[in-house]
């Protein structure tokens, strides 16, 4: 039975006034299946109903526990007239017996939202101003949550942005060699091997000392900020991975995807560059609303959030290709190695780039802060 066809039982266990058969895939996201629902009144909002991957998210519960307590959280913060807690933040429907999702007889997790409409995304960033709005949407983010108790919230992903535990995964998917495919990915390893001991900083003692640790979105992919019609930021959507992180984990992830010339799977590794211009517009975002409750430390590791995503990204990717693709949707045969293959290749760039994104970050903190003096 298709996921679609169950749909219209699905939809009459929530508060809402939608019917199953105005449901429409939406998105691109590689983990939930998504689909908008149209409300039955043309002046009422419409819904955006997602099944839970439950392989990946197992524990129901503590999403949607974490979902509740930071749009709750954020809720508050934009009550004061600061902004609009309907259009700024998601907003989860209860179900008739008053839980958050429901679980259909086959044993599929659903939950619902407002679906927030005249709003875009873009899978890639095409102007400064997309990726400076982008940056503020993340900074403003973690600046609301950045008085939330942040060791309350259920670690819904154990490990998640664990590049030690990445590795042994990786380790144990050479072993197995459960597709047969290692002996087409040598370079791909060379490379993992060759920097594994640098990308370990998030992972040292000393670093976990002195380094806060916060509320953090985990997956600050561009399309998961919602922009307005004219480009502005309006609200940061796909919550069920926020857990306590440190802020360049979502810093990094966001660069990854902002300052790449190319798509994250791009075939030709030759298209591949960094557009620092956009690095700059995000940066400059994010630090005039993250600056003034970061560390002098935070910032500093800024840079490192920037190297470890790309050469994350790329482990993970290289581990599920080696296993048979069993985490990542895949539209074509090899597409995570393809996926990895880029990923390397942006971390190559960046590495060699390190010195010149570091001095960026450097010159946005230094403007803030003469602003600041002058303001």
């Amino acid at each position: 039975m298709q996921i679609s066809n169950y749909i219209p039982e699905v939809i009459t266990n929530f508060n809402c006034l939608a019917k199953g058969g105005h449901a429409a895939p939406y998105g691109s996201g590689h983990i939930n299946d998504s689909f908008l629902l149209k409300n039955e009144h043309a002046d009422g909002p419409h819904y955006l109903l997602q099944r839970i991957n439950t392989s990946i998210f197992s524990n129901v519960d503590g999403l949607t526990e974490n979902m509740l307590r930071v749009t709750d959280h954020l809720k508050r913060k934009l009550a004061d007239g600061s902004g609009d807690p309907m259009k700024e933040v998601m907003t989860l429907i209860p179900t008739h017996d008053g839980k958050y999702y429901h679980r259909d007889p086959a044993g599929n997790y659903w939950r619902m939202l407002h679906f927030l409409s005249d709003t875009r995304s873009y899978d890639m960033v095409s102007t400064e101003k997309q990726a400076y709005q982008g940056g503020k949407a993340f900074g403003k983010f973690q600046s609301m949550l950045s008085d939330f108790p942040s060791e309350v919230l259920y670690e819904v992903i154990p490990n998640f942005h664990n590049i030690k535990f990445r590795l042994a995964q990786l380790q144990e998917a050479i072993e197995k060699n459960l597709a047969g495919r290692l002996d087409t990915v040598h370079e791909e390893l060379a490379l993992v091997k060759l920097h594994a001991d640098a990308m370990l900083y998030f992972q040292q003692p000393e670093t976990a000392s002195m380094l806060p640790k916060r509320v953090t979105h985990n997956d600050t992919k561009f399309n998961n900020v919602l922009l307005n019609s004219n480009d502005e930021a309006q609200c940061v959507i796909d919550l069920e991975t926020v857990m306590e992180g440190y802020v360049a984990y979502d810093f990094g992830d966001a660069i990854r995807t902002i300052i790449n010339t190319a798509a994250e799977d791009e075939a030709d590794l030759k298209k591949i560059n960094l557009n620092l211009p956009l690095f700059q517009a995000y940066t400059k975002g994010y630090l005039e609303n993250a600056a003034g409750f970061l560390t002098d430390l935070e910032i500093q590791s800024l840079i490192k959030g920037v190297l470890l995503f790309p050469y994350m990204q790329g482990v993970r990717f290289l581990t599920d290709h080696l296993n048979g693709d069993t985490y990542y949707k895949i539209k074509f045969p090899n597409h995570n190695l393809q996926r990895a293959r880029a990923q390397f290749q942006l971390f190559r760039i960046l590495h060699e780039k390190a010195p010149l994104i570091q001095q960026i970050i450097e010159t946005e903190i230094n403007n803030l802060k003469t602003s600041q003096a002058h303001g």
